[in-house]
């Protein structure tokens, strides 16, 4: 039996009898326990504890207890004391959940898992509840209780790609730390892409030598990064010995993590080929890419020599992980390589294989066979559905559902983690302009609590075949650490509760409820975390007598500070708790506090004081219904770039959307003609697409959403006389999609989708 003491201001014991009340109320933890009863009693720990284990197995929980609690406050060294608080942790066959525990707080503390991860489960729910203990001259008062809890999805799973940006050993335990933290158990490893190869491969040595650096092009936006040239010294990157990746695996898996290996296969190879130029279809030297995309980017798929190297290279892989799964990738493999390759196409008319998608079914065929004739299984991005889905391979569905819905009808096994919910680079609040360094899509804290990870489409059998789900880190967009953690948290917190808590017992609101403590958890052991950005006004408010200032805070336990003369906002400017009233051009500035002083990003917003425009002097008789457009099959990165183009067709539409021949792929559009202002008054749109887009009415760019982006949206306001004005809007798609819709609302009134009535040409 291991007995340790402890020496921390969280110790100590008086009786319950004596103790203040708890309320049932008062005991937040994340995610929401499966089962917690309150007693209404209390304990207060004041005279040391004792750790206690019998279980060999546990030696590292009780540790691993010990340090967790030796950080929330500072330690008082003291003596040992057989009169502390005993703790004791124990392994219990009874428990029906592999990863399930009980958790029993009354005149000892009594933690007891199926298994050792049950415990660590367990364990940070009990921190938890130390941290939002009281702190009162006596010791530490805690709530009695006892608590039932295991896991809804057997995955619980964070990515983490450390290709575009390397992250050295001590952050990437932290981020396994944090992990562990939201009792989830799988870390997916990003590993290699174009921009970088992580892991040393002894067989391979050039795959590091060469493959794990580039030039240093940090000073360039990650999209107008050049891939590297011959003759350019390649200065940054890193990577992780055989050695270090054996010292990350155990620390995982001391705290209940598996690592999921992910060697990108047979696409993002770029830094593979810049090492071995033979991988590729030319044989060609080229660098590592610094940023989009590399002038060649997949593997040769007509040679066997190719299948060989990845197996010699997934031999190395499967001594360092002991994994079930390990992920190949497979996802955006452009093919146009293999098209003009003879010896792709011998290899797709020998097979009898359909195109180059049968190809890539093939090539992944083999890989698979050769996993699972080590007792391992393949997961694969779900582009490996395309020509045909290896017959023992997981999918992680990243784009949308649909690929996790065909796998689950097929009976495969599924890991759903579509963008729209689960790509925590995108940004967290709509206010994209005052966020440093992210993609610019739009995934906030609410959209990812309110995610199901099992589509209604599904049948309950087919159901069974979604093992969970995973939040995404893509870093190229988050060079440091700190963004790293600034990007995850705390939507990383909303996904735990989604993957472990019912469903039944999943709420909002009382979710928002308990997050503050759990906040100040991540405070409390060094996270960075992202804050909300005041919502509810523009950046450019427009209005003619008077405007309304109604701002909102989705955060009710932090407190929003203003001014309203341009200087930034402190803990000691007004606190907003009600709408204002400006009626001369003012420009408000909010940021929402922490109780530390911490804020989040300021929102700044002029309102301006505007007459209405004159409408102008249309003959209404020649006018007819709809927009013309015109429509350009060229790829272009700005709106304007359209000017000097000449288009593939024209026509009207009935408003703002795509003409018949628009298909998916890089293609630009614009649309013209009247709109009717039926009223003097402000008029607010909103212009969301994917990608560029900009709104003009009259000569006034209204709303600027240009350059590449994922889908979101973006508001103006123009102050517009009774009568008929100009409108343009120019889009572009840039591939991965493509969107585009205009909403329109007239003073004080409903947005709604523009009318066809409101568009003439």
């Amino acid at each position: 039996m291991k007995i340790y003491p402890i020496f921390l201001l969280v110790v100590m014991l008086l009786f319950a009898a004596c103790q203040p009340s708890v309320k049932p109320t008062e005991i937040k933890i994340i995610p929401k326990p499966v089962s917690l009863t309150a007693t209404g009693k209390s304990l207060v720990i004041d005279k040391g504890v004792r750790i206690e284990t019998s279980d060999s197995d546990l030696a590292f929980a009780s540790d691993y207890l010990m340090a967790q609690m030796q950080k929330l406050t500072p330690a008082i060294w003291l003596a040992p004391s057989e009169s502390g608080v005993k703790v004791e942790l124990k392994l219990d066959e009874t428990i029906t959940e592999e990863e399930g525990y009980k958790l029993t707080i009354g005149d000892k503390i009594v933690l007891a898992g199926k298994t050792k991860n049950g415990v660590i489960h367990g364990i940070q729910s009990l921190l938890q509840i130390l941290e939002e203990g009281s702190q009162t001259d006596n010791g530490l008062v805690i709530p009695t209780v006892s608590i039932d809890d295991y896991p809804r999805f057997a995955y619980r799973g964070m990515h983490l790609d450390v290709s575009r940006h390397f992250f050295g050993v001590d952050f990437v335990k932290k981020y396994i730390d944090l992990i562990a933290m939201h009792k989830m158990n799988t870390f997916h490893w990003h590993l290699s892409d174009d921009q970088g190869w992580r892991i040393e491969i002894k067989k391979y040595p050039k795959l590091t030598e060469v493959g794990a650096w580039r030039v240093d092009h940090e000073d360039l936006p990650w999209n107008e990064r050049p891939a590297q040239k011959p003759g350019e010294k390649a200065t940054y990157g890193g990577f992780y010995t055989q050695e270090q990746i054996k010292d990350v695996v155990a620390y995982a898996a001391e705290r209940g993590i598996t690592v999921i290996p992910e060697i990108d296969i047979p696409g993002h190879s770029a830094a593979a080929i810049a090492a071995y130029p033979e991988l590729s279809c030319r044989d060609a030297q080229i660098g590592v890419a610094s940023g989009g995309k590399a002038e060649i980017s997949i593997v040769c798929g007509g040679k066997d020599s190719v299948i060989e190297f990845y197996k010699n290279v997934l031999t190395e892989v499967m001594d360092l992980f002991p994994s079930k799964y390990i992920h190949i990738g497979g996802d955006e493999a452009w093919k146009a390589e293999w098209e003009k390759c003879p010896l792709c196409q011998k290899r797709i008319k020998e097979k009898d294989l359909k195109d180059e998608h049968g190809l890539q079914s093939y090539f992944i065929q083999q890989l698979d066979d050769f996993l699972v004739s080590k007792g391992r299984a393949m997961i694969g991005w779900d582009e490996i559905l395309e020509g045909g889905l290896a017959k023992n391979a997981t999918v992680m569905s990243w784009r949308g559902e649909s690929g996790g819905i065909k796998s689950a009808q097929m009976g495969h096994d599924v890991i759903m983690t579509p963008v729209d919910y689960c790509y925590f680079d995108y940004y967290q609040s709509p206010d994209k302009d005052l966020e440093p360094l992210a993609f610019n899509g739009l995934i906030t804290l609410s959209k990812v609590y309110n995610y199901e990870p099992v589509p209604a489409e599904l049948t309950a059998e087919e159901s069974k075949y979604v093992l969970g789900a995973q939040g995404n880190m893509w870093s190229e967009w988050m060079p440091t650490g700190e963004m790293v953690e600034y990007r995850a948290l705390p939507r990383m917190t909303a996904l735990s509760e989604v993957l472990w808590s019912p469903k039944e017992s999943r709420n909002e609101a009382d979710f928002i409820n308990r997050l503050e403590p759990f906040l100040d958890w991540l405070t409390d052991t060094g996270y960075n975390f992202h804050i909300p950005t005041p919502q509810g006004i523009f950046n450019k408010m427009i209005f003619m007598d008077s405007a309304k200032v109604d701002l909102t805070n989705s955060w009710p336990f932090a407190t929003m500070h203003y001014t309203l003369d341009g200087s930034e906002p402190t803990p000691e400017s007004p606190i907003y708790t009600e709408p204002l009233s400006v009626s001369t051009t003012t420009t408000l500035k909010a940021a929402i506090f922490m109780k530390d002083g911490r804020h989040g990003p300021i929102k700044t917003a002029l309102f301006e004081k505007a007459a209405p425009i004159d409408a102008f002097d249309v003959d209404t008789t020649k006018l007819e219904p709809g927009l013309k457009y015109a429509y350009y099959e060229k790829a272009i990165s700005r709106v304007g770039q359209m000017k000097e183009l000449k288009p593939e067709s024209t026509g009207v539409v009935s408003g703002v959307e795509f003409p018949k021949e628009a298909r998916e792929g890089l293609f630009a559009l614009s649309l013209s003609g009247y709109f009717y202002a039926s009223e003097t008054t402000v008029y607010t749109f909103s212009l969301s697409s994917d990608d560029g887009s900009q709104l003009f009415i009259a000569d006034s760019l209204v709303v600027d959403h240009d350059g590449y982006h994922g889908p979101t949206v973006k508001f103006g306001q123009i102050a517009l006389k009774k009568g008929y004005y100009p409108i343009y809007v120019g889009y572009f798609d840039g591939g991965g999609g493509y969107s585009l819709d205009l909403e329109v609302k007239q003073g004080d009134g409903e947005m709604s989708k523009l009318p066809a009535e409101l568009v003439k040409h």
